[in-house]
């Protein structure tokens, strides 16, 4: 592992590990960035021209905030892969590394001599991360992919939307969020395993294989019970009520999901002779008979403001919330307390309030992270260690 200068770092899970970054966008730089946010030396290793989000809003001063936010804590050297001194010089970096990840097309990194085979002799050692669209193997692992292409092909845009509306994206990247994670989790698999055998392996990370393990309930209807999932709006497709509905003036969510809280559902609406009604009496039946249910909902909160809505609820243990924005989620006492964000310095546009990985660990302190780094803003540092190494 490498030495890293004593800072807040020190006390963090992933201080000493050091990571040679070759990915872009967003999947790979996702997974790097709460490697760095645990402590972890990344190195991001960059074409002249920079990570294509670089080059992508939102702008402030010309920095692409997108960016920022997803390459917080890391640091940049800019190298042409197609050079042999580059080459030579990511060899050196590999070294004092314990793990290399790359998201480039299949077979990409083989033409540069940099494969998992080709670098596995010289770095035993080393946990070697392959994340990209569909993976190293199977038909379409050559096929280019973005989030969208993943959501379309993985069944999660069909399932998603109104029933009788289309088919329709999650408002969020969340293809590429389930490949950083997997591809986090992975990477930390193979260290585990490393701690114990002093051997690094190969992780094959996919998109597509990511997004689609993340959907239990639609694998369960559609492996197990032969089912074809249809799109059931913001209805829960199994449970109910278990879903959004409307109050006087906006919409809440509410969560039933046996028959307690369905009986005390009912009494908070008024209607307690309902967790008796034979088209209610178990959760399949309530969401066989949703719509009728739904008249009841209705006829009760249609009167109320959702404040008093989910009042109501709440004091009954009923899980249950309003619809809010994600301003709202972000500015809320909840989301400040877990501390999802913390301020970075960055020497040009000041303070700057960016996510942080989620994951409490006791005994490590949160925030007290560097900001992206400049294009090649530390090459003469890092390559300076190199040589220093050499003459060493």
């Amino acid at each position: 592992m490498s030495t890293q200068p004593p800072d807040s770092q020190s006390q963090k899970p992933l201080s000493g590990v050091r990571v040679l970054d070759f990915t872009r966008v967003l999947a790979g730089p996702y997974c790097t960035a709460m490697m760095a946010d645990l402590g972890a030396d990344v190195i991001k290793i960059e074409a002249a021209h920079g990570d294509d989000y670089r080059h992508i809003g939102p702008f402030k001063d010309g920095e692409s905030l997108l960016f920022q936010a997803i390459n917080r804590g890391k640091r940049s050297v800019a190298l042409d892969l197609k050079s042999p001194e580059a080459i030579a010089t990511v060899k050196a970096l590999l070294a004092d590394c314990d793990v290399l990840i790359e998201n480039f097309r299949p077979g990409v990194m083989e033409k540069l001599g940099l494969s998992y085979d080709a670098l596995n002799d010289a770095f035993p050692h080393l946990v070697y991360v392959s994340l990209s669209g569909f993976g190293q193997t199977g038909p379409n692992t050559k096929k280019p992919a973005y989030d969208i292409i993943v959501q379309a092909m993985s069944g999660l845009m069909d399932a998603t939307g109104e029933p009788d509306g289309a088919p329709t994206m999650v408002g969020e990247a969340l293809g590429d969020v389930a490949g950083g994670l997997f591809a986090a989790w992975g990477t930390m698999v193979a260290l585990f395993e490393r701690s114990r055998t002093g051997q690094g392996r190969h992780v094959d990370v996919a998109l597509f294989d990511a997004l689609v393990s993340m959907m239990p309930i639609l694998a369960c209807r559609t492996l197990m019970d032969g089912q074809a999932p249809v799109r059931t709006g913001n209805r829960h497709p199994l449970s109910a009520p278990f879903g959004t509905y409307p109050a006087a003036d906006g919409h809440f969510a509410v969560a039933v999901l046996n028959d307690r809280l369905f009986a005390s559902f009912c009494n908070v609406i008024g209607q307690p002779a309902l967790s008796s009604d034979p088209r209610f009496t178990s959760d399949a039946l309530r969401r066989e008979n949703e719509p009728a249910l739904a008249e009841y909902i209705d006829l009760w909160a249609g009167t109320l403001p959702v404040e008093r809505v989910v009042e109501a609820l709440s004091s009954a243990g009923i899980p249950s919330s309003p619809i809010e924005s994600v301003a709202e989620a972000w500015a809320s006492p909840q989301a400040r307390e877990r501390g999802l964000a913390s301020e970075v310095a960055h020497p040009d546009l000041g303070p700057l309030n960016i996510p942080e990985q989620p994951v409490h660990f006791s005994g490590a302190p949160r925030g007290g992270r560097k900001p992206a780094p400049a294009l090649n803003a530390d090459a003469a540092d890092i390559l300076d260690s190199l040589t220093k190494d050499r003459n060493a």
